[in-house]
């Protein structure tokens, strides 16, 4: 006599039919993948021991105080930035002249900041990997070379500076040399800054020279204090780290003020959309790190590289360690009542500063391999069951579709997202309620690659 299949087996023949069934569909076909291996690989790549030579190549020098010696071949921040300047141009032989390095630079005048007394010449060396499709659109990765102790303008005592700022340079030249291997759609800057400790010239030129140079960013990492996972309260922790996020620019039209009181978008913002975007690669590519993302500029009373970017409008993030340690921050070589006060380089978790810059890699990846992001998005749907979200299109040759997301208000990630393929220029999310819930629409490739989510707002 024949048997009837088991209830929960037939259940999954049945699944498994309507799922096959379901990719043969034009839209099942046209879903982009949810990995990307290049981006595994990209991860796989980054290597602690090449980071530590790097941060005890750069404290080597003595000390890289902005104003300290600079013809000296072996102190001082000159003979760093040459360093590093070789280091781009060695990486760029193995790639087949692949990257562009260059020195930024400009006269700060003497006397305008306390901090610089004469005349200064403050020099950012970065590096170029130019975009094969869309070469004017840029993503950010820096970190500061520029050391200090205690006192800053004592610029000839030694002056460590292993993971304030060895550790974030160190992530810059590692990035450079993972993701040189490949090849993107937009072009990725590599940058050492200096100047920060002075006042966060490095980072100012560069903003003007990016300003100057008509770039479209669509992200900037700076990674400062990127390696040090033992906190003056006695945690250990190397398995998160810091994304600051600021909000609103202080410059801000009283008429996008308005749509932010009337709208929202205050926690959409570009720079906190990029903050998201980083807490989804690291969940989805790098392993024991996770992302605690900070609603903030920097920390209390301090500051980084990526303000004077996010003054000038652009979405720019602070990566930081999670407990910080101030006896390795800015003071002078000692050791008092039994504590050694310093920033030494056997004082930093290579394992974890390679984590953060393995994140950096996957995110500067999967931005520069993606299409932009789409413009003039709108939202509309009050009094009604459904939300309808209308963008620009593209123009993108490998463009998937779009992937429009939504989140409750009180979630800080979003939470539901669902796939249009081609290239539309509207979506309609049936019984989806516009009065309860935040919006954003991303463009996608045919990797998977996508843009960061533009909220349709002043967000944008």
């Amino acid at each position: 006599m024949h048997r009837s299949a088991h209830p929960l087996l037939a259940a999954l023949i049945t699944l498994s039919a309507a799922t096959s069934a379901a990719a043969q569909t034009p839209a099942a076909a046209a879903l982009p993948p949810a990995d990307n291996p290049r981006i595994t690989q990209i991860v796989r790549d980054v290597s602690p021991a090449r980071m530590e030579a790097d941060v005890r190549r750069l404290v080597s020098f003595g000390t890289r105080h902005t104003l300290s010696d600079t013809v000296s071949r072996t102190r001082g921040i000159g003979a760093a930035r040459r360093w590093i300047y070789d280091e781009f141009q060695r990486i760029s032989r193995d790639c087949g002249g692949c990257l562009e390095v260059r020195y930024i630079s400009e006269v700060i005048p003497g006397g305008n900041n306390p901090r610089i007394p004469t005349d200064t010449r403050v020099v950012d060396v970065v590096a170029f990997l130019r975009g094969q499709t869309d070469p004017n659109r840029h993503v950010l990765i820096m970190g500061h070379y520029d050391s200090r102790v205690t006192d800053v303008m004592n610029v000839t005592a030694d002056a460590p500076g292993a993971n304030d700022d060895a550790s974030g340079t160190a992530a810059v030249i590692e990035a450079a040399r993972v993701l040189s291997k490949h090849r993107f759609d937009g072009t990725i800057v590599f940058a050492a800054l200096a100047g920060e400790e002075q006042g966060l010239n490095g980072g100012e030129i560069l903003t003007r020279y990016a300003k100057a140079n008509n770039w479209q960013i669509a992200a900037v990492l700076n990674n400062d204090i990127v390696g040090n996972s033992r906190g003056m309260n006695g945690a250990t922790d190397n398995t998160v780290v810091r994304v600051f996020a600021p909000g609103i620019a202080p410059d801000a039209p009283a008429a996008d003020l308005r749509r932010y009181l009337y709208s929202g978008g205050e926690l959409d913002v570009a720079p906190r959309q990029l903050a998201r975007y980083i807490d989804r690669m690291s969940d989805a590519y790098v392993p024991n790190l996770d992302v605690m993302i900070v609603y903030r500029l920097d920390r209390f009373g301090r500051g980084g590289d990526h303000t004077p970017f996010f003054l000038g409008g652009y979405p720019a993030v602070r990566l930081t360690e999670l407990y910080e340690d101030y006896t390795r921050q800015h003071q002078d070589l000692r050791t008092e009542n039994g504590i050694r006060y310093g920033d030494y380089p056997e004082d930093v978790d290579y394992v974890y500063n390679a984590r953060i810059t393995s994140l950096n890699a996957a995110s500067l990846a999967a931005l520069a391999g993606a299409p932009a992001a789409p413009d003039s998005v709108t939202v509309r749907g009050a009094v009604t069951p459904n939300t309808v979200l209308r963008w620009r299109a593209v123009n993108a040759a490998d463009l998937a579709g779009y992937r429009v997301y939504w989140r409750l208000p009180a979630d800080v990630n979003w939470t539901h997202s669902r796939f249009f393929p081609g290239n539309v220029t509207e979506a309609t999310l049936e019984n989806i309620v516009i009065d309860n819930w935040f919006f954003g629409v991303a463009a996608v490739d045919r990797d998977g690659n996508e843009s960061l989510p533009v909220f349709p707002g002043p967000g944008r």
